[in-house]
């Protein structure tokens, strides 16, 4: 059968309990070595028993450096564990005073809104009055601002297009004057192409008649001669 559970309890008997602290003694100071040897571990152990006798063990580094290095090491988790507190404490304290400014804007907001009213005396109603006015001026003369922006915006739209249609007038007119100008070149053409045949049927015509006075023989009757349409035409201008 296992061995059962064993109440510590302190040792009544004074013979007993120094044979008890004697071996226990013993044990701990050969784990404390042991200990230090399997785990190169720096280890420094102290006892006193009831009488007060000093008992130690401490490794190849000596017991003074073992602890002063507990001590350096006891320092600093002190003083960050006090750090941390003034920390929590700290934003804590930052926390509570930005609850309570987020309650003051949501209370001035719902006053703005007219809502909430009745907590507020007649001089705070009337400074939240000269608030709101002030905030109206500021809007309408911001408003007033972006309407005269946007207006000289639109005004200079207006400008570039006039100069752009102008530019485009001139391009049309200049067009129609050249388009007018060309059927008169065309008509002057056909005006002096037609002079220069009716001249030329002409000095035909005077050709054959001195060919026949200078031959002096009679010629049969020759038909009337019809002129063109065209040269009608030029005639008659």
């Amino acid at each position: 059968m296992g061995r059962g559970k064993v109440t510590l309890k302190r040792i009544e008997n004074k013979i007993n309990r120094q044979v008890t602290f004697s071996k226990r003694r013993s044990g701990l100071l050969k784990k404390a070595h042991e200990i230090s040897v399997l785990c190169k571990a720096d280890v420094a152990l102290i006892i006193f028993s009831t009488k007060g006798k000093l008992s130690e063990f401490s490794t190849d580094v000596s017991m003074e450096r073992i602890l002063e290095r507990y001590e350096r090491c006891s320092y600093s988790e002190t003083q960050l564990t006090a750090t941390d507190h003034e920390s929590h404490g700290s934003w804590t304290l930052e926390n509570a005073k930005l609850k309570s400014r987020m309650e003051v804007l949501q209370t001035t907001q719902r006053h703005i809104m007219g809502k909430d009213l009745d907590s507020l005396s007649f001089k705070d109603l009337q400074n939240l009055e000269q608030q709101l006015d002030t905030g109206l001026k500021h809007i309408r003369l911001r408003r007033n601002q972006l309407m005269l922006e946007s207006i000289s915006v639109l005004q200079k739209k207006d400008k570039a297009l006039k100069n752009e249609n102008n530019v485009l007038s001139k391009k049309i007119k200049e067009v129609e004057k050249e388009a007018v100008q060309q059927p008169l070149v065309e008509q002057d053409d056909c005006h002096n192409m037609s002079s220069f045949h009716f001249d030329t049927y002409i000095r035909l015509v005077s050709l054959d008649k001195m060919d026949g006075l200078v031959e002096d023989s009679p010629r049969q009757a020759q038909p009337s001669i019809v002129l063109p349409p065209w040269m009608l035409q030029h005639m008659n201008h």
